[in-house]
């Protein structure tokens, strides 16, 4: 693979990682009036027609789409669907840098999900890097008496539902594309969405005062023009974020631009202190650049190339 190609990969995966983190703004912006399903829903209608132009682009036909495997697909989705509901509603709660980054956990979970299921072999250096990673998350966390702030384990639990759902992924791979997959990766988001719409809609559970619980439980609201165009611009924003990192890792080596994966860190403290006035302490910073020294060093590892975080949203 020429050199050429790899900066064009690098060039479209930290381009698609930029445009995500936008995703992650607005979800967190609106996460203080409107539940979640229901920019989620918003969200997955105005993404289908794109997903389905992806489709066409990359597999050059849609008949990948309807493949004997589609349920498997879906299954796999409903995993996805799993681990970005626990980041966004971990999201509502604690700071974006914080929040990103114990998600960020994900390859070292996968790692110890491929080692479990698929008896890949790990190195006396990976075994390291996980319990490194680990001990980055609790300087993130800094469980007090031994108390721990339960918002803290959701982005954690996204982590692991999404580790599985890429170890899955690994398998399918071989008979299955990637357009396809997110395809029926937004279905899954546009069926859990109407899920969660059927049970909390109505307002009967509304009135939580934790922000992770309120932007589940939340009535549906009658948004506001702008804020409409907001939850449906996610929808472009995903498709646009999906094509540029599918075609990063069509074009270039994922060893070679998988640690760039990690840019999505810095867009995660840029935007909390420009929107939020939040930078993270001494001890999180420290928590932050263990964890991506970890993550880095596992994705480094031959077993461990794999396909990016957020091209799965």
């Amino acid at each position: 693979m020429s050199n050429t190609a790899t900066r064009r990969g690098i060039l479209a995966l930290t381009l698609g990682i930029a445009i995500f983190s936008v995703q992650d703004v607005i979800l967190k912006q609106l996460s203080g009036d409107y539940p979640l399903y229901q920019a989620m829903l918003l969200r997955s209608l105005a993404a289908l027609p794109f997903h389905i132009a992806i489709v066409w682009w990359f597999d050059g036909r849609l008949s990948t789409i309807t493949t004997p495997g589609w349920f498997r697909m879906l299954a796999r989705g409903l995993l996805n669907f799993t681990a970005y509901t626990s980041y966004y509603l971990g999201l509502a709660y604690m700071p974006m840098a914080d929040t990103v980054a114990l998600f960020f956990t994900c390859p070292l979970f996968i790692t110890l999900t491929a080692a479990l299921f698929l008896k890949e072999r790990v190195g006396l250096l990976t075994a390291l890097a996980v319990a490194m990673g680990f001990a980055g998350v609790i300087l993130i966390v800094k469980p007090e008496g031994g108390n721990v702030e339960l918002a803290a384990l959701l982005p954690i639990f996204g982590a692991v539902c999404y580790a599985i759902s890429m170890v899955i992924a690994r398998s399918m791979g071989r008979v299955e594309t990637a357009a396809a997959m997110a395809f029926w990766g937004n279905v899954c988001f546009l069926l859990g969405a109407l899920a969660l719409t059927a049970i909390f809609a109505s307002g009967q559970f509304a009135g939580a005062s934790h922000p992770s619980i309120a932007f589940l439980t939340r009535g549906w609201m009658t948004p506001s023009l702008g804020d409409f165009w907001l939850m449906a611009g996610c929808g472009l924003i995903s498709a646009i974020g999906i094509t540029l990192l599918t075609y990063a890792y069509q074009t270039a080596p994922a060893a070679g631009i998988a640690p760039f994966e990690y840019s999505f860190m810095f867009w995660g403290v840029l935007w909390g202190w420009v929107f939020w006035g939040n930078l993270p302490d001494l001890l999180a910073w420290l928590g932050i650049a263990v964890i991506i020294g970890a993550g880095l060093l596992v994705s480094t590892q031959p077993a461990m190339t794999k396909a990016a975080p957020k091209g799965a949203a």
